[in-house]
């Protein structure tokens, strides 16, 4: 949607201590419930779900990637990397606590004791001085064999400077997936069997407290799990983590509002998933890192190691588990990087309405005379592609936040489809993958390494990860008055088995990542809209002329064009859809099937009262059952 205002810099830098509840002890199991493995797709708004990708070798996966073709100049170990030696990395160490408040973190729950840990590469020559004397007393009983080693610590690494991250992703070893720097400077990478999100994976811990406030039941998107379960995952991630001789830890933020800020820490066993969060969160500053302290929330992504499908509430070897409780998520059976970033997501759909700010699923840019866009809309409706224009200021591409004060971004980077990605249509996304970006499940030649962006080999959910310093941006802007607003129409998104735009539904244009019941987003939106003075548009980014296979996808110029008539004022005289199309009776029974569709799809919400008299749901629903 769009939204426009007057705009002041914020200068205040203070972060907020968010308190983190900690279960002493694990809660008695739930009953088990059922999931249907075939489910209902328009049940959750699957977005950038994907099928699987089959292979039986890794040998196979990599041919997904690669194209043939005749070598040109022949290439050397490096050479086109640009990459020499294999030199640890250099980045400013951080203080004592840092070490211990990790260790503290995968400190195993049976067991109470974290890994001992080193700061930096083991391969590295640099970085043997950092290692402590081995203690001559003989570990406790109750100790893992994990115990019994070091695990060394990457912290926080850049992909810049004398040794990038860059460097350590190449140097993982051969039995690791793929990695490649391309022909631009950044690195193509795969995410293995899994290509999108696992939304039939995805649990959530019920408890006294979340059984009250979530949304549970038909169109949620919030599967049950106890505690119990959560630890027992927990535990398995936890364990497969100290295993390890070296993991990767990020602490960052979300939200760039200084006030309303979350500090989230981020331990993961692959370093391209490192590089994906240092790219997608906010990067502290270096006095800021030594003062982090505890993050207020962490992701243990394990996503290498499969959770055993033995275990209570698991359909596959695949989970992903939040519990809002202890502050934590765990990530078991992907490697799909996307999964963390949606996962925090929805915690910030759960935090940011406890202080009365909205969390949107949107895109957003701010105009040279600070007019405001907020884009609304799901995978594959051009959030993205729209919030970046050149004579735009961008404020982020997919997440944000609306507080009294102001719109934040809740990123610091982008996350955008690149399935025929085409430097004409899209420019600025096209130059921003360069060295430092993350392109995921992209097929490119094996001899230039270069991107072929059409290329569906691997799948149609190919994405690139980059910093959003790549653009002209403002994070942060203060709330003057909103003067208009507007969002994009529903396109199906990448879900398996859908070969052509369908007709379907998603709570808040984001029904997979929403922890509270959708009118509690609607209400909130409703009031700032109505506070600020704005107006709505609706902006039709897909189909013209005529259904799927008759009519065509209006043009990204056309778009743009009419989204400067919004910004600039639209006259009395609004185009008729009708008009675009040959067949007017067509036209008039896919109108009439689009209303019933929207009339059934809020049957689901009419039970759910807003305020104490319930007069906001009547008055929603009576506004829906006139205007058929």
């Amino acid at each position: 949607m769009f939204y426009a205002w007057k705009w002041r810099e914020r200068e205040t830098k203070i972060p907020v201590e968010t308190s983190v509840s900690r279960a002493a002890a694990a809660r008695d199991a739930l009953p088990r419930i059922t999931t249907e493995k075939g489910g209902k797709s328009t049940d959750v708004c699957h977005d950038d779900t994907a099928p699987r990708v089959n292979f039986q070798t890794i040998d196979e996966l990599h041919s997904l990637q690669k194209k043939r073709s005749a070598p040109t100049t022949p290439l050397r170990d490096g050479s086109a990397s640009g990459v020499s030696g294999t030199s640890g990395p250099t980045t400013p160490v951080s203080s004592e606590t840092m070490l211990q408040s990790v260790s503290a973190s995968l400190a195993s729950l049976t067991r109470e004791t974290g890994p001992k840990l080193i700061r930096g590469d083991p391969t590295s020559a640099a970085n043997v001085a950092h290692v402590p004397v081995t203690p001559t007393s003989l570990p406790t009983a109750d100790v893992s064999d994990s115990g019994l080693k070091f695990t060394h610590i990457l912290h926080n690494l850049s992909p810049a400077g004398n040794n990038p991250l860059n460097v350590t992703v190449l140097n993982q070893g051969p039995n690791l997936i793929l990695i490649v720097v391309t022909s631009t400077g950044a690195l193509a990478t795969l995410s293995g069997a899994k290509t999108g999100r696992s939304p039939k994976d995805k649990r959530v811990v019920k408890d006294e407290t979340t059984e009250a406030e979530l949304w549970w039941g038909k169109g949620s998107p919030n599967i049950e799990m106890d505690e119990q379960t959560f630890l027992v995952n927990r535990e398995r991630a936890v364990d497969y983590l100290n295993s390890l001789d070296k993991v990767f830890v990020n602490d960052q933020y979300l939200n760039w509002d200084p006030e309303n800020r979350i500090k989230v820490r981020i331990v993961s066993a692959r370093a391209y998933h490192s590089l994906f969060m240092h790219n997608m969160c906010i990067r502290p500053t270096p006095e800021e890192l030594e003062n982090f302290g505890t993050p207020d929330f962490t992701i243990y992504n394990a996503g290498k190691f499969p959770c055993n499908r033995f275990t209570h509430y698991m359909t596959s070897s695949t989970s992903v588990d939040i519990n809002l409780g202890r502050r934590e998520m765990v990530i078991l059976g992907t490697q799909y990087a996307g999964e963390m970033k949606k996962g925090l997501f929805g915690v910030m759909h759960y935090l940011m309405p406890k202080r009365k700010i909205l969390s949107l699923h949107s895109g957003c840019n701010m105009g040279k005379d600070g007019d405001v866009a907020l884009f609304f809309g799901l995978s594959g409706t051009g959030k993205t592609t729209l919030s970046t224009d050149h004579n735009r200021y961008l404020i982020g591409d997919d997440e944000h936040c609306w507080s009294e004060t102001g719109v934040s971004n809740i990123e610091g980077g982008c996350y955008a489809k690149c399935i025929d990605l085409a430097r004409e249509k899209e420019p600025d996304i096209w130059n921003a993958i360069k060295f430092g970006t993350v392109l995921e499940n992209v097929v490119f030649d094996e001899h230039t390494r270069e991107v072929d962006y059409t290329d569906k080999s691997v799948t149609e959910n190919t994405r690139a990860a980059y910093p959003m310093s790549t653009f002209r941006t403002r994070r942060y802007r203060a709330l003057d008055h909103t003067r208009r607003t507007g969002y994009t129409a529903l396109v199906a998104g990448t879900e398996e088995g859908v070969k052509e735009p369908r007709a379907t539904f998603s709570a808040c244009f984001g029904a997979a990542f929403i922890m509270l019941h959708p009118t509690k987003y609607a209400a909130m939106l409703a009031e700032k809209m109505q506070a600020q003075g704005a107006t709505g548009w609706l902006v039709n980014t897909g189909w013209s002329g005529g259904s799927y296979g008759s009519g065509s996808r209006i043009k990204l110029a056309y778009t743009r064009k009419i989204i400067d008539a919004i910004h600039s004022g639209v006259p009395s005289e609004i185009l008729e859809p009708i008009n675009a199309w040959e067949d007017k009776m067509a036209y008039e029974d896919t109108l009439l099937k689009l209303a019933g569709l929207f009339k059934s799809n809020f049957e689901t919400f009419t039970s759910h009262k807003i305020g104490d008299d319930g007069k906001l749901t009547e008055e929603i629903l009576q506004l829906v059952l006139t205007s058929e």
